[in-house]
C-alpha cells in the first residue's frame, strides 16, 4: 500500500515527532519528592526498613543498655568492633544511629504528609453539603421504587404530592442522624424532586483520629525515651537504698534525663513474706506455689525526719514522687563470714543467690579479692561458687536438690578457687558470674575433692589452710525497679485517643440514601436507592426499611 505524497514519518525535513518531557526544575523536583514520600507505598517500605534496622540491635550489644557487653565485645572481637562501630554502620548504638534516626524521621514526614491532606479534604466534606441525586438510580444498591397512581391528578397535584413525599423522606432521613439537602432538577422536560442524605462522617474522622493518636504516642515515645529513667537495684531485708544514681546496681536513662530531677527518698526494706500453697489449702498437686509475695517497707523522706510503712506486692508498686517502684525478683542471701588463716575477717557480705527454679535452688558466687595468704606466704585472691537449697533432698544419685521453697532444711555448697578474679583487667564484671580461667580449683567433683557443705550457724575449714568459713543465716533479698517517664501519660491518652477512633473507624457505616420523586402522566414513581463507602452488608436492608417507613407515613 503506498503512502499519501506528503506524508512524514519524522525522519525528512518535517522535524521529528518524538515527544519530550519539559524539565522538572528544582520546585518540579521538590514535588516529586514530596508525593512519593507521602505515599502510602513509601510510608509501609520506611516502616518495613524501620523494622529491618532494628534487628542489629538485637544482634549486637547497644552502649545504652549494655555498656559492659560493649566493651567485652571489643575485647573478643578488636577488628571486627572497630567496623561495626564506625561511621555510618553505628553497630553499637543503633537506635541513635543516623541511618535509623533517618529512617524514623522519614516515616513521621510521610505519616504526617499522609494525614494533613486527608484532615484538610475530610473538614471541608464536613462543612459541605451531600452529594447531587443521581440522575439514574437504578445503578445504585438496594434500589426500588413505588408507583403512586393518579390519572385524574393535574400535573400541580402530582408535583404537589412529590415534594411533600420528599419532604418526609427528608424528616425519616434527618431522625436517622442523616444530613439532608432537597434537590429538584427537570431531565428531558420531566420534573424531578429528590432529598439527597449522607451520614458517617464519623467513620473518617475516626480512622483519622486513630492515625493522630498513632503519631501522638510515638511521639510520646521518643519525647519518653529522652527523658526516661529506670533503675534496679537489689535490697536484703534490713537494708536501704537512696534514690541516687550512685546507690543503683544497674541503671538506664534517656539521654536528655536531669539526674537532678531525682527525689533523694530512701526506701528499707524490712521483710519479705512469700507465702506458698500447703497441704492445708486442699491442693496437693500446688503444694510450694507462691501464693503471694509481700515486700515491707520503709519510706523515709529526703532530709530523715518522716518514716512511712508501705507494701508492695507484685503488679502493685509503690509510687513515690512519680516514680513507681515495682517489686520484680526474689531469692535468698546466705550471710557468709569468711576468716583467713590469722583469724582476721576478710569478708562478711550476704550475697544473692539466683533461683534455678521453682523450689529455689540457687546459684552464686562468692568473691575475696584480698586478705588471704597461701601456705608459701604469697597473696591470692579467693573465689567460692556454690548452690544453696532451702530445704535440701538427696536425689538417687547422690546428688542435692531442693524439693520445698521456703527454708525447712537450709544448706550450702561451695567449690573454692584461688588465683587472679580478673577484676583488674578493667573490664567491668557481673558479681553473679565467677570466671575461673586464671583460677585453679580446689574441691568439687572436677579436681575429685569434695566440696564445702553448710548448713546455718556451721564454720568449715578452708582448703590448704586458707582460713575459714561460717554459714551464718539465709535471709531474703528481693530486686526493685525504679522508673520515671514523664511522657507516659500522654502514651496513655493518645493510646486511648487511638482505641476510640478505631472503634468509630470499625463500627460506623458511611452511607448516602437518595429518595426521588418523578412525575409521569398517569401518577408519581418514588425511587429510593442508597450507596456505601467500603463494605456495609446492611446497606439493602437500609434501603428497604427506609421504604416501608416512608410508605406508612404516607
Amino acid at each position: 500500500m503506498s503512502r499519501p505524497s506528503d506524508y512524514d514519518d519524522g525522519t525528512g525535513a518535517g522535524g521529528s515527532l518524538r515527544a519530550e518531557s519539559p524539565e522538572l526544575g528544582i520546585t518540579g523536583w521538590g514535588r516529586w519528592f514530596w508525593r512519593q514520600l507521602t505515599s502510602m507505598r513509601v510510608a509501609l517500605i520506611l516502616l518495613l526498613l524501620l523494622a529491618v534496622g532494628a534487628i542489629p540491635g538485637s544482634l549486637v550489644p547497644q552502649r545504652s543498655a549494655d555498656p559492659n557487653g560493649v566493651l567485652q565485645y571489643e575485647q573478643d572481637h578488636p577488628t571486627l568492633f572497630k567496623i561495626l562501630d564506625a561511621f555510618p554502620i553505628q553497630a553499637f548504638d543503633v537506635y541513635s544511629s543516623v541511618w535509623f534516626s533517618a529512617i524514623y524521621l522519614l516515616l513521621f514526614i510521610s505519616l504526617i504528609g499522609c494525614v494533613l491532606p486527608r484532615i484538610a479534604h475530610h473538614w471541608k466534606a464536613w462543612r459541605g453539603t451531600p452529594p447531587k441525586t443521581p440522575a439514574r438510580l437504578q445503578r445504585m444498591a438496594g434500589f426500588s421504587e413505588v408507583r403512586v397512581s393518579n390519572p385524574a391528578a393535574t400535573s400541580e397535584e402530582r408535583a404537589d404530592f412529590g415534594a411533600r413525599a420528599v419532604e418526609a423522606a427528608a424528616g425519616l432521613l434527618k431522625k436517622q442522624g442523616y444530613r439532608v439537602e432537597t434537590q429538584e432538577a427537570t431531565r428531558r422536560g420531566v420534573t424531578e424532586v429528590s432529598v439527597s442524605a449522607e451520614r458517617g462522617y464519623l467513620r473518617e474522622t475516626g480512622n483519622l483520629l486513630f492515625h493522630v493518636a498513632m503519631l501522638g504516642v510515638l511521639i510520646s515515645v521518643g519525647i519518653g525515651a529522652a527523658l526516661t529513667f529506670n533503675g534496679q537495684k537489689v535490697l536484703i531485708e534490713g537494708e536501704t537504698m537512696v534514690n541516687q544514681l550512685i546507690d543503683y546496681d544497674t541503671v538506664n536513662s534517656g539521654r536528655a534525663f536531669d539526674t537532678a530531677s531525682l527525689e533523694p527518698f530512701s526506701l528499707r526494706l524490712n521483710s519479705l513474706d512469700v507465702s506458698y500453697m500447703s497441704p492445708e489449702d486442699g491442693n496437693i498437686d500446688a503444694l510450694g506455689q507462691v501464693k503471694d509475695y509481700l515486700a515491707d517497707m520503709t519510706l523515709i523522706s529526703p532530709d530523715g525526719s518522716t518514716e512511712e510503712s508501705h507494701t508492695i506486692r507484685v503488679n502493685h508498686p509503690l509510687r513515690v514522687h512519680g516514680s513507681p517502684i515495682y517489686l520484680i525478683a526474689n531469692g535468698y542471701a546466705p550471710l557468709i563470714t569468711i576468716k583467713n588463716a590469722e583469724g582476721e575477717v576478710v569478708y562478711r557480705e550476704s550475697m544473692p543467690f539466683i533461683p534455678q527454679d521453682t523450689n529455689m535452688t540457687s546459684l552464686g558466687v562468692v568473691k575475696v579479692p584480698f586478705g588471704i595468704t597461701t601456705d608459701d606466704g604469697e597473696q591470692t585472691q579467693l573465689g567460692l561458687r556454690g548452690f544453696f537449697y532451702p530445704t535440701q533432698a538427696e536425689l538417687d544419685t547422690g546428688a542435692f536438690t531442693s524439693n520445698y521453697p521456703d527454708l525447712e532444711n537450709p544448706v550450702l555448697t561451695l567449690d573454692v578457687f584461688t588465683g587472679d578474679l580478673g577484676i583488674d583487667s578493667g573490664i567491668p564484671q557481673s558479681v553473679y558470674v565467677l570466671d575461673t580461667e586464671k583460677m585453679t580449683q580446689l574441691t568439687g567433683r572436677a579436681v575429685d575433692a569434695d566440696s564445702l557443705t553448710l548448713t546455718p550457724g556451721d564454720t568449715v575449714d578452708l582448703p590448704n589452710g586458707l582460713g575459714t568459713i561460717t554459714f551464718e543465716s539465709a535471709p531474703r533479698y528481693a530486686a526493685f525497679d525504679v522508673m520515671q517517664n514523664p511522657a507516659q501519660v500522654w502514651i496513655l491518652v493518645f493510646a486511648l485517643a487511638g482505641l476510640g477512633g478505631l472503634m468509630w473507624s470499625l463500627f460506623v457505616p458511611r452511607r448516602r440514601m437518595w429518595v426521588k420523586a418523578v412525575q409521569e402522566p398517569d401518577g408519581v414513581v418514588l425511587q429510593y436507592a442508597g450507596l456505601a463507602r467500603g463494605d456495609d452488608p446492611a446497606l439493602d436492608r437500609a434501603v428497604e426499611e427506609l421504604r416501608e417507613r416512608h410508605r406508612e407515613l404516607l
